[in-house]
């Protein structure tokens, strides 16, 4: 039986289309795997701490000589890094915030990757796992845009989780989100509407791909 371990870091809850997308892939995955693990964090309802430098160096300090502070940082990383190693599946719902990720998402990476187990290790750790990264953005960053090049959460997450914690990773960009809330975007509704549908289509397809994959 294979694992899913689902990530949402966007703010606007029932109304994001990013968690929109998540959700149409974990029911299909459950539909497909009814005896598999799903795990869930929202980690914008439910945020991690921000890493501090007593947490960053605890794990270089012996265990009896930590402080309170070090001793809690220590057992919530070993925690998410259990989360993650015992996932077969990691799905990230990623949403673009200033031109990035969301600092919530950045917090959970900012404990998961750790130096000699998940990266710079051989192998690292969660090497040859897949993810999913669902990446919304309110308006449109492809080539010819007035925003081209100006997406770094994409290279930021392609060079993380794939570079550096080895996992194969396949993207779903919904695009132009914020269409049907802003005037200005109006005629691009139509635009939205089929890069949704085509997000959503996209997520159950690899959903019944990687479910009949991974629980085999």
């Amino acid at each position: 039986m294979a694992t899913l371990l689902h990530l949402d870091s966007s703010l606007n809850g029932e109304k994001s289309h990013s968690r929109a997308v998540t959700a149409a892939f974990r029911r299909t995955w459950e539909a497909e795997h009814p005896d598999g693990t799903v795990r869930y964090r929202d980690l914008a309802a439910d945020p991690l701490p921000h890493m501090t430098a007593p947490a960053y160096y605890a794990s270089f300090v012996a265990s009896e000589e930590r402080t309170p502070e070090q001793a809690s940082a220590v057992a919530l990383r070993e925690e998410l890094l259990e989360e993650a190693e015992s996932a077969d599946l990691i799905l990230l719902g990623a949403p673009l915030y200033n031109y990035t990720i969301s600092s919530s998402l950045k917090a959970w990476f900012d404990h998961v990757v750790t130096m000699g187990r998940t990266v710079a290790a051989n192998p690292p750790s969660l090497a040859g796992k897949r993810a999913v990264v669902v990446a919304s953005r309110g308006g449109s960053y492809q080539p010819g845009t007035p925003q081209e090049g100006n997406d770094h959460a994409l290279p930021y997450l392609r060079m993380i989780l794939g570079e550096k914690l080895g996992l194969e990773t396949e993207f779903i960009i919904p695009e132009l989100t914020l269409a049907p809330s802003t005037p200005a975007m109006s005629e691009l509704v139509p635009q939205f509407e089929e890069s949704q549908a085509r997000a959503l289509a996209d997520a159950e397809a690899k959903a019944k791909t990687l479910a009949t994959q991974l629980a085999s």
